[in-house]
């Protein structure tokens, strides 16, 4: 009997025990099903919160893409308006009659040349920091045979536009303009580019493309350097110099009686005086008033001079050689006076047809247009810096 009274009491004693571990597992899960759900209710509200985040970022980027086409159409409006205003200002200035004659006193001329003096002796100060100078010709690729003996050919020195340009003769009044290089090496012809026709003819092969605009040299009652907006065809500026004072540049090109020339400091001009008849002198240009910003006279001769071109403030005057078939440059010219001609090397051009009736620098691909005798040449340069001299 006793024996029985022990069994039954292990007996409840492991159902005690059993109920307590259920009661705690039950205690257990209820707790972990509250943290569950504490959790869902967080994921849910966070939920919410990165959809209302994202609604206000999705509204706050319609409203900036509103704004930014506000600004835009404000933009060309504006630029609208300062272009008419540019020819307006162009129109008022050809309707000004020319100013009356008058008697100029000793002094003022004296003063005038004095300016032009000081021009010449004032230190020229750098735009960029450009010290390359060009070390030789690497190769040459000629494209094709298009057009005259005599022309120039360029792509935008500016970087405006991938587009080439085709100045076919030496007193003819129609650019050429083929969308691309590969364009215009497929062209059977110049019927197969765009036209532009200017509003006079043009004198030699000294002009040039910058920034979508023709600056072009232009030789009638007076010797006129114009700026021809390519894209609006119509002259936004013109400066007049006094043509009995101004030769042919280059003895070999007697048509060109200013070259224009750009490199990375901007517009320059090429040319040669009554006053310093044997020799070339180089002004750098203002490209928005065309007005004369400083000049030099080098010792470049131009007798058996063809042309020339200008790298980081450098002048390079290229020069018939006594070889058969080939150019040097022969004489250079720098306006910091970091190099001196009797230390420049003598660089010469490979094999060539006839003579450069033109030679063009593009900065941005430091590659030379050439025009030979009708052929289309691209000239690949090597450059070293100017303190390696």
């Amino acid at each position: 009997m006793r024996g029985l009274v022990v069994f039954v009491s292990a007996v409840c004693l492991a159902s005690a025990q059993h109920q307590a571990l259920i009661d705690y597992l039950e205690r257990r899960l209820l707790a972990i099903e509250d943290r569950i759900s504490l959790w869902h209710e967080q994921a849910t509200r966070y939920a919410s919160e990165l959809r209302e985040l994202k609604q206000h970022m999705v509204s706050q980027l319609e409203n900036l893409d509103k704004e930014k086409e506000t600004l835009r159409v404000s933009l060309d409006s504006m630029g609208m308006r300062v272009d008419r205003v540019e020819r307006e200002l162009d129109y008022l200035e050809t309707q000004n009659g020319a100013q009356p004659c008058v008697d100029v006193d000793d002094k003022l001329i004296e003063q005038q040349v004095t300016q032009v003096q000081e021009k010449q002796k004032t230190k020229y100060f750098k735009l960029t920091d450009c010290n390359d100078m060009l070390s030789t010709i690497k190769a040459m690729k000629i494209l094709k045979r298009l057009g005259g003996s005599k022309g120039m050919w360029t792509r935008d020195t500016g970087g405006g536009s991938g587009k080439v340009f085709i100045f076919n003769g030496t007193d003819e009044d129609t650019i050429f303009e083929f969308a691309t290089v590969q364009e215009f090496t497929r062209s059977q012809g110049l019927s197969d580019s765009r036209q532009l026709k200017l509003p006079s003819a043009w004198r030699g092969t000294g002009h040039i493309v910058y920034n979508n605009h023709a600056y072009i040299v232009i030789q009638e009652d007076e010797l006129t350097l114009v700026k021809y907006d390519l894209r609006n065809k119509s002259v936004v500026g013109s400066a007049v110099f006094p043509d009995q004072d101004y030769i042919p540049v280059y003895s070999l090109s007697p048509e060109t009686v200013m070259d224009l020339a750009v490199d990375e400091e901007g517009l320059w001009v090429i040319y040669s005086t009554l006053e310093n008849e044997q020799h070339i002198s180089l002004a750098k240009i203002d490209t928005r008033s065309l007005s004369i910003e400083q000049t030099w006279d080098t010792s470049c001769p131009r007798q058996n001079a063809e042309a020339a071109f200008v790298i980081c403030g450098t002048l390079y005057v290229v020069y018939n050689s006594e070889q058969p078939g080939r150019s040097h440059v022969q004489c250079l010219f720098d306006v910091n006076d970091m190099v001196s001609n009797d230390d420049a090397p003598l660089i010469y051009f490979p094999k060539r047809y006839g003579a450069h009736a033109s030679l063009k620098y593009n900065p941005l691909e430091q590659l030379l247009y050439a025009w030979d005798d009708g052929f289309q040449i691209l000239y690949k340069l090597v450059m070293k810096k100017k303190l390696e001299v």
